[in-house]
């Protein structure tokens, strides 16, 4: 984003609401050896590495305007965990190479020799989350036209977890929390059909919200500095974790019928 985005030294802010919704998704903020978790809801690094695609920011561009925008989170939907578990070997039964390479630039070869390589991958399925991303209102709106038009290709965490619906839900010039608290739920069909069976139509439905928050009591590590192949940094942000009543966007029942303006079939006869 160019500088001219930020009008002023005191813009006036907007939030940005995104909705992520897919088959898979994975919010990781730590990989250790060869496994890759994921965290229940979407990181501040995966969000921001999201519009970053969207704007067309090549991972070795510093960051700019958007390390300065804040972040909140709302769980419409929970998904549930799902074990990726891979095995490699070589076909010709060779042992493997390890990450080292020669001073020739040649992978060595582990030792002891290693045949199998195994990795474990962990992805959210079916899961629903609502994200709002506070900034500037000129940045915010050059976001949501980037979301709708992206530079390269946008994925929930990986490139593998692609969006299953429209990302963009539109621009509100409330706080995160209102913003967060006023759009209606975005549960799937099956889900919504589920609650409606067990609850019937309710108007409200309650749901966990994150937001960021100086004197938060939950400290993340997903707060991103640089997207750098060979630099990539994180620093921590404070968060608070809240349940708040949305709507649950249900029509209006329709009212029974009155028995006294119920039709007639003998009416036309006079009966």
């Amino acid at each position: 984003m160019e500088d001219k985005l930020m009008a002023g030294p005191d813009p006036i802010q907007a939030v940005l609401l995104l909705r992520l919704a897919g088959p898979m998704q994975s919010w990781g903020d730590q990989s250790v050896f060869n496994r890759r978790d994921t965290r229940p809801q979407p990181t501040k690094s995966g969000v921001i590495g999201l519009l970053a695609a969207a704007a067309g920011h090549p991972r070795e561009e510093p960051l700019g305007d958007l390390l300065g925008l804040t972040m909140g989170v709302r769980v419409d939907q929970e998904g549930t965990l799902l074990r990726d578990y891979h095995t490699v070997s070589d076909y010709q039964d060779r042992p493997l190479p390890q990450a080292g390479v020669s001073a020739k630039g040649i992978q060595k070869p582990t030792s002891p020799a290693k045949y199998t390589h195994v990795t474990q991958r962990f992805y959210l399925q079916d899961a629903v989350f609502v994200a709002a991303v506070a900034g500037p209102a000129p940045l915010v709106h050059s976001l949501a036209n980037a979301v709708t038009h992206p530079a390269f290709p946008l994925a929930l965490g990986r490139r593998s977890c692609v969006p299953s619906q429209p990302i963009l839900l539109g621009i509100k010039n409330d706080s995160i929390l209102e913003a967060l608290t006023s759009q209606p739920w975005q549960a799937g069909g099956h889900a919504r059909g589920a609650f409606e069976k067990r609850h019937g139509r309710l108007a409200r439905i309650d749901r966990m919200v994150t937001i960021e928050a100086a004197d938060g009591d939950h400290v993340l590590h997903d707060e991103p500095v640089s997207f750098h192949p060979r630099d990539r940094r994180y620093a921590t942000r404070r968060v608070t974790h809240l349940w708040r009543s949305i709507p649950t966007g249900f029509p209006d029942p329709v009212p029974p019928a009155d028995a006294s303006s119920a039709h007639d079939p003998f009416a036309l006869l006079g009966w």
